[in-house]
């Protein structure tokens, strides 16, 4: 989502517990709240007004608003009146640059009054509105779950995309076990700026279509010229196929790793194709595979590595589905409903975790891991020679253990072990350390006479 929609669904979570624990509505009404309104002018802002009577001094003034699938409002508070009697109560909720939303994005705005005493409240009527993209005159043809939305083309257009988008849900929904019966909207662009107007600041130039699956939507860009080319009846099922994960995977705990959702739209939309395999065999036999562990986020922005991301995709789902079969694919994904780890649900879907999968797809592509970077482990560290006298050296603890009893005959140290040149430098260090205890007991001691009762701080 936008960078607003994100913001307000991340702090939901703790507006919904505020509201909890907010004080109880007093049992007479001193605030009469008239008709709210909303007004929306697109990638500009969307106005909120409530007409409201107040009859009592207020200390503050809040608006609870709710956006998309966010399990709770945000409260933006605002001044409060600084008089009794009627007034109308405005916020304007900023939607351009950084506060962008997309197009279809429902909001749900509702007022609350906090009495000058704190222990009343009074909450106005809820207002539901939709942020819609009003640049455009859309028309609109319907299916059983998808509703096509377009302003460029004729009915055929429409038909053609609306058909596309039926079969492809119904493809996915019926791979992976679930009933699709919320709508999904598809909103059909005919121009790239007014397509990456939607979409919003920071959209890769290399997208053509995209789904928000917390406003069970989707918007790709296709020309009215090529409703019929054969990529359209590829991109519009990929997309989609993304919304149908999102139902059998969503949890509020853990999102499944982007190769595998990604992987599925490729595979079920157009297969494991020769161009994909040719990335891929290319990647393994020159070392330059990137890791599964490192495509679970964001894909790479440059062409190359973007292509052969989703190039490695579809042969990771091509593998398991031919290794362990369809149902162990689809037993994986809907693992992730109950919240597990990535680890948890592969071991539940194929008995293995995600390395020893992605050990053994490496093994059917002839590949092999690819070279970590980023932060490595130290290197270990030089063995003090009394350590090395004999002894197990499987540890540098055992070695030393050994090695002392072998020069004393006996258990010690490996301080006491040392050579003899070194002993000025021990007795050295064992003196301060001597003293050092000492001045913490002594310092103890003080502390506790110097305590009421004998008792320390």
């Amino acid at each position: 989502m936008g960078r607003l929609t994100r913001r307000l669904a991340v702090l939901g979570l703790l507006a919904g517990v505020a509201l909890g624990m907010a004080p109880a509505a007093s049992a007479a009404t001193w605030a009469r709240f008239g008709t709210p309104t909303a007004t929306s002018t697109y990638g500009t802002s969307i106005e909120f007004d409530q007409p409201v009577t107040i009859d009592k001094r207020v200390s503050r003034v809040e608006l609870l608003l709710t956006v998309a699938d966010a399990i709770g409002p945000t409260v933006i508070q605002l001044a409060a009146p600084t008089a009794t009697g009627p007034t109308v109560l405005t916020h304007l909720l900023d939607t351009s640059g950084g506060g962008h939303l997309f197009p279809n994005t429902r909001l749900q705005a509702r007022w609350r009054l906090v009495g000058a005493d704190d222990t009343d409240i009074e909450l106005g009527p809820a207002l539901r509105v939709t942020y819609a993209d009003e640049r455009f005159h859309w028309q609109t043809q319907s299916g059983p779950v998808v509703h096509v939305h377009w302003y460029d083309g004729s009915a055929d257009f429409g038909q053609r995309a609306l058909k596309i988008g039926e079969d492809g849900v119904r493809k996915a929904a019926d791979l992976l076990g679930v009933t699709e019966t919320e709508p999904v909207d598809f909103y059909v662009y005919a121009d790239q700026t007014a397509f990456y107007d939607a979409l919003g600041p920071g959209t890769r130039e290399n997208v053509g279509g995209e789904q928000i699956p917390g406003l069970r939507t989707l918007f790709a860009l296709i020309p009215p010229d090529q409703i019929n080319d054969a990529w359209v009846g590829t991109v519009i099922p990929h997309e989609l196929t993304h919304l149908v994960f999102d139902t059998a995977t969503s949890n509020p705990y853990h999102q499944p790793p982007r190769w595998l959702n990604e992987g599925l739209a490729v595979y079920e939309s157009q297969g494991y194709d020769a161009t994909d395999r040719g990335l891929t065999a290319d990647a393994a036999s020159s070392d330059t595979l990137i890791p599964l562990s490192g495509l679970v986020g964001q894909f790479p922005t440059s062409a190359d590595a973007f292509y052969l991301a989703y190039a490695e995709s579809v042969s990771a789902l091509d593998f398991m589905v031919r290794t362990y079969g369809s149902d162990a694919l689809v037993a994986v994904i809907r693992s992730y409903k109950d919240g597990r780890t990535d680890d948890e649900a592969f071991k539940k879907g194929l008995g293995i975790d995600t390395a020893a999968f992605e050990a053994a797809w490496l093994t059917d592509i002839g590949g092999k891991a690819p070279t970590r970077y980023g932060p490595q482990p130290a290197p270990a560290g030089p063995i003090p020679s009394a350590w090395l006298a004999g002894g197990d050296l499987s540890s540098p603890i055992a070695s030393g253990t050994a090695g002392a009893i072998a020069a004393t005959g006996g258990p010690a140290s490996p301080i006491s072990s040392a050579p003899a040149g070194g002993s000025d430098v021990t007795a050295a260090i064992l003196g301060v350390l001597a003293v050092g205890m000492l001045v913490v007991v002594l310092l103890v001691i003080a502390r506790r006479r110097g305590a009421p009762n004998g008792t320390g701080p």
